[in-house]
């Protein structure tokens, strides 16, 4: 077997260049909107935190940016905890309700589908943490429509 000639990663070590930005910082004209969607299920992947994280920036950025959970995506914004709301159970349990109230906390806006939260998950509108706008399933649609006449970016999120 080969030497092995390279000293061993510590603690602290870079893996990759982190400074290095290769495309410049875009911000939002003024006046322009994003809006994220999300239909997937808390707990199940990455792709829920990483686009409340994009929603963040987004805002950052200028954009008036407002999110909207449908389907799965309504268990984002339920309220959480164990043994109590609000505990936390593990170290993450509360990432996504922590993510989503920063992003409202900087001026986001949030939107749940009324027809999933309770059709599909049993959940009535108290479920919700506090800032989130339940909507009527027909405004799920308007709600996309709106952004694109407006000329918004426009990032869906779909996972099964």
């Amino acid at each position: 077997m080969p030497a092995v000639n390279k000293p061993a990663h510590e603690k602290g070590d870079f893996f990759v260049d982190y400074e290095e930005k290769v495309f410049p910082d875009v911000k939002a004209d003024p006046g322009e909107k994003a809006l994220i969607t999300f239909h997937t299920v808390a707990f199940e992947g990455s792709i829920g935190l990483v686009n409340l994280l994009q929603a963040k920036r987004l805002q950052r950025k200028g954009f008036e940016t407002a999110v909207l959970l449908y389907g799965p995506g309504v268990t984002l914004g339920v309220q959480r905890g164990f043994p109590k709301i609000g505990d936390e159970a593990f170290p993450g349990h509360q990432n996504f309700n922590n993510q989503l109230k920063a992003f409202m906390d900087e001026g986001g806006k949030v939107y749940a589908c009324r027809f999933a939260l309770q059709a599909l998950y049993g959940h009535g509108e108290p479920s919700l943490q506090p800032g989130i706008r339940p909507i009527n399933p027909l405004d799920v649609l308007d709600l996309i429509l709106l952004h694109r006449k407006a000329g918004a970016f426009i990032l869906d999120t779909w996972t099964l």
